[in-house]
């Protein structure tokens, strides 16, 4: 929940390949308060079956600049089986179930706004947006 000093943020990962949400993907929040800055890991949290990270940290602050760090590999692996159906037409000589193994999103922010940031995504891309 972001205040008069504070940003918040929230996220949600569709799988736009099958149609649905991504699920069991670890988020990772990283923050830092200006350009000059280094990065803080604050924490992290994991998609549940909405594809929904409900319990990322809140954001410390001070906090001009957000990172959040999505580990697709691990999805597109575990669920490529899951996913076979839906994908037909996708390339069937790829080595891995992912061509992006993970994805870095980093963004700016203002205290007192709230920033709902979604990942599209599918094994040969991704769109981020922000969302309300």
């Amino acid at each position: 929940m972001s205040t008069s000093t504070t940003a918040s943020v929230s996220t949600h990962v569709l799988d736009t390949s099958a149609g649905r949400p991504a699920e069991g993907i670890a988020v990772r929040l990283a923050a830092r308060a200006g350009h000059e800055e280094d990065w803080k890991d604050l924490g992290g949290s994991a998609t549940d079956a909405d594809g929904r990270c409900k319990d990322l940290p809140a954001l410390p602050e001070g906090t001009t600049h957000v990172r959040l760090d999505f580990a697709v590999e691990p999805y597109f692996d575990t669920s490529a089986n899951q996913r076979a159906d839906a994908q037909q037409d996708a390339p069937a000589n790829r080595d891995s179930g992912a061509f992006f193994p993970e994805v870095a999103i980093t963004f700016a922010v203002k205290p007192g706004e709230h920033y709902h940031v979604p990942l599209l995504l599918n094994p040969f891309g991704y769109s981020v947006y922000r969302g309300s």
